[in-house]
């Protein structure tokens, strides 16, 4: 087992200095270290070098949880990878947020609780919202690329022997958008693309 530390700062006029010589005192073997952002894991070359390295049994320690994470769930995705990988997480300045112990692990077993209970409410609110969207008369999706009248003349014009393609190019718009067109008109005997 060894323990791996993890210090970030988010501005170039901070030290990591401090966090790291806390993770050392603690017993860390390495500590990586950044000075960037932490709204995002994305770009956090040390972090992700870090989680390669991890291997089954050893431990990740910061000082703090916001070193790690900006938000419950971004911190919660990190332990749920961490935990299905056998490997240990621990916060000093957040000793319930310990998953070598079992307290830890039954504290962040809520924290994932709630959360998931979190993510079902806000779904279930936005399809109501949806729903009530779409009773209204609210379209969602991209909107039509051709206006009734366009897709009127498209389909007049096809009739007179225009070519899917010519009809594309004067409406700006694929030969797909055209063929679909062809394909549900009243007309619908077998037009190919391009004809």
């Amino acid at each position: 087992m060894t323990i791996y530390g993890y210090a970030r700062v988010s501005t170039d006029g901070q030290s990591v200095a401090a966090q790291e010589a806390q993770l050392r005192v603690q017993g860390c073997a390495k500590v990586f270290s950044e000075k960037i952002s932490g709204k995002a894991t994305d770009g956090r070359v040390e972090l992700a070098r870090l989680l390669r390295r991890l291997r089954e049994g050893d431990v990740l320690m910061v000082t703090r949880l916001d070193r790690l994470a900006r938000s419950t769930r971004d911190l919660l995705n990190i332990l749920h990878d961490l935990g299905q990988r056998g490997i240990g997480f621990k916060s000093l300045k957040d000793p319930w947020c310990d998953t070598t112990t079992p307290h830890g692990r039954l504290m962040l077993t809520v924290l994932g609780g709630i959360a998931e209970f979190e993510r079902e409410l806000i779904n279930a609110r936005t399809s109501e919202g949806r729903a009530r969207a779409k009773a209204r008369g609210v379209r969602f999706g991209r909107p039509p690329a051709l206006t009734p009248h366009q897709k009127r003349e498209a389909l007049e014009r096809l009739r007179q022997g225009e070519t899917q393609a010519d009809l594309a190019r004067t409406y700006n718009v694929g030969v797909a958008t055209i063929n679909r067109l062809a394909a549900t008109g009243p007309f619908s005997n077998g037009l190919a693309a391009g004809q």
